[in-house]
C-alpha cells in the first residue's frame, strides 16, 4: 500500500499504513508529556473527558484507565486514518472510549458536556485556533478544566534538531520549514486564544522531560516513515535515505546510548491550562 501524508494549515494527516506506524514509534516520546497533561486535568473518577485531535488515542486511553467505569472519555479528530487505529487499539478494560471524526472548529457534542478537554500536540495544527478554542470552551462545563501540550522550539529537544537537520538535507528547506513550522505554537499564543475564548486562571510552564527510546538506528528511521516530512524523503530519496538517517542519529547520540542501545534524551514541550 501506498503511504502518503501531509502536515499543513489544514491540519496534520496521515493516511496508508502511516497512522499505524505512528501509534508505534511516537507512543515512546510521547508518553511522558500524556502523563503530565492528564495529571494536570486532575481527574477522577466518574469525569466525562474529551481527547481533542485524539490522534491514535494516547490521551484518551490513559483518561479512560483515570475516570474508571464510572467515566466517559471521547476522542474527536479530523483525520478517519488516525482514528481508525485509536479504534483498533481502543482498550475493553475501561469505559468504552467513544472515537468521532470532526474538526475541533466544528465539535458535535453539547454544550457543558465535559468535565475536562485534553489536547495532546494538536492545537498548533488547527487551521483555526481562535474559533477551535471558543468552540472548546462552548463543550466544557463551568469550572471544568483545559490542557494542551505544544512543542518548544526544536533547539530545545536535540533530537528533533537533528531529525530537522536530516529533513533539510533529503527534502529540502520546504519540508524543513514545514516541520518548524509545527513548533511556532507557544504556550503565549495558546494563553491568548484560551483568554479570549473565555477561560480563566491560564497558565502556561516549560516541560522538559527525559525519555528513553529504543534504538535509533531502527527507532528514528521507523519515526521518520510516520511524519509527513519523512514520507517526502522516501519519495525523493527512498527507503534508504530514511535508514541512513537513523544510522546519523544513532552515531550522533552513542554517547547518550546505554550498553543495552536505548537512548535517553531531553524533550521539550510547553504544558498550558485553564479554568473554564
Amino acid at each position: 500500500m501506498t503511504d502518503t501524508s501531509d502536515a499543513s494549515a489544514a491540519g496534520f494527516h496521515l493516511t496508508g499504513n502511516a497512522p499505524e506506524r505512528y501509534e508505534r514509534y511516537v507512543a515512546p516520546i510521547m508518553a511522558p508529556f500524556v502523563t503530565a497533561l492528564v495529571d494536570s486535568a486532575d481527574l477522577g473518577p466518574g469525569a466525562t473527558v474529551l481527547d481533542l485531535a485524539c490522534g491514535t488515542g494516547f490521551t484518551a486511553r490513559l483518561a479512560a484507565a483515570r475516570v474508571g467505569p464510572t467515566g466517559r472519555v471521547h476522542g474527536a479528530d479530523v483525520n478517519p486514518a488516525m482514528l481508525a487505529v485509536a479504534l483498533a487499539h481502543r482498550p475493553h478494560l475501561y469505559p468504552d472510549i467513544e472515537f468521532t471524526e470532526a474538526p475541533a472548529e466544528h465539535l458535535p457534542y453539547d454544550d457543558e458536556m465535559f468535565d475536562a478537554v485534553l489536547c495532546q500536540q494538536g492545537v498548533q495544527f488547527f487551521p483555526d485556533l481562535a474559533t477551535a478554542l471558543t468552540e472548546t470552551a462552548r463543550v466544557t462545563r463551568r469550572g471544568g478544566r483545559f490542557a494542551a501540550t505544544t512543542w518548544t522550539h526544536p533547539d530545545r529537544s536535540p533530537y528533533f534538531t537533528a531529525q530537522h537537520e536530516a529533513i533539510a538535507r533529503y527534502a529540502g528547506q520546504n519540508a524543513a520549514g514545514d516541520f518548524t513550522a509545527a513548533f511556532r505554537c507557544t504556550g503565549d499564543v495558546v494563553a491568548q486564544a484560551l483568554h479570549k475564548a473565555g477561560f480563566h486562571d491560564v497558565t502556561s510552564h516549560v516541560l522538559t522531560l527525559d525519555v528513553i527510546l529504543p534504538p535509533l538506528a531502527d527507532f528514528a528511521a521507523g519515526h521518520l516513515s510516520a511524519l509527513p516530512w519523512g514520507r517526502e524523503i522516501a519519495e525523493v530519496h527512498g527507503e534508504q535515505a530514511l535508514r541512513e538517517t537513523g544510522r546519523t542519529l544513532a552515531a550522533r547520540f552513542a554517547d547518550r546510548t546505554s550498553p543495552d542501545g536505548t537512548v535517553t534524551l531531553p524533550f521539550t514541550a510547553t504544558l498550558t491550562t485553564a479554568t473554564r
